[in-house]
């Protein structure tokens, strides 16, 4: 299980594991998505990537069923563990998502995750405006204020960004969309990485203006208005994104 915000945290390098079991993992799945390991190709030999990690067989074998349960991997009795066809990967998975930050950028799948995350967030908006309750919108006050005091900081900037957006999933009522979660951060995490570490872009002030009017949408019951500013916060990071292609 990934953290939520880990990936935005981890703008400066690789994140860290935090134990063995998530250290295979990590290794293993981001092999597989960076083509380190290509589909259809076989693993190693339980003996060999035990010795490669530095880990137990049970450690191994934890890690691999978890990648399989992913959609990543398939066990296969006397073949051994082959890399599954992209099509079968659970890209829901903040996880599986969260790999596809480290991979050479692909324009299609870029595309291809912005318009998931447009499609489910004008839901949620829609669905927070009619549904947020006072505690939803003080704590969507209080990430905006925190977005606000960090517009120097890509990572602050970015973490009070999906914290608010986490906001609006739950507000939304409806517990499916708050899978958009894993999109919303890699996204917003390509947006940043393309700033390079600046800490003056006018992306910082567009998206604080953008998510003021989202949050005044949303407290005043204004799905319309809600749609609108969401759609140009999406805009401003798809053009931020795209930029790394």
């Amino acid at each position: 299980m990934i953290e939520a915000g880990s990936l935005i945290r981890s703008l400066s390098g690789r994140p860290a594991a935090r134990n063995f079991h998530t250290f295979v993992i990590n290794e293993i799945g981001l092999g597989i998505v960076t083509g380190r390991f290509p589909v259809g190709s076989i693993l190693a030999s339980d003996a060999v990537m035990m010795e490669t990690y530095g880990v137990s067989r049970t450690v191994l074998r934890e890690a691999l069923k978890t990648l399989e349960s992913k959609g990543m991997v398939e066990a296969r009795p006397k073949v051994g563990t082959r890399v599954s066809p992209v099509s079968r990967w659970n890209f829901f998975d903040p996880q599986v998502l969260s790999w596809h930050f480290y991979a050479k950028p692909d324009r299609r799948f870029y595309e291809s995750l912005f318009d998931t995350r447009r499609a489910l967030e004008l839901r949620a908006v829609d669905l927070a405006s009619q549904r947020r309750t006072a505690e939803h919108v003080r704590a969507m006050k209080y990430w905006l204020h925190q977005m606000d005091i960090a517009q120097h900081s890509p990572e602050g900037h970015g973490l009070a960004s999906l914290e608010i957006h986490r906001a609006i999933a739950e507000s939304s009522g409806n517990s499916l969309l708050r899978s958009v979660t894993g999109i919303v951060e890699l996204t917003l995490a390509l947006a940043l990485k393309s700033l390079g570490g600046a800490g003056e872009h006018d992306y910082f002030r567009q998206s604080l203006r953008a998510h003021t009017s989202l949050l005044t949408a949303i407290e005043g019951s204004a799905a319309t208005d809600a749609e609108s500013a969401v759609t140009s916060i999406i805009s401003l990071d798809y053009t931020l994104a795209m930029q790394l292609v």
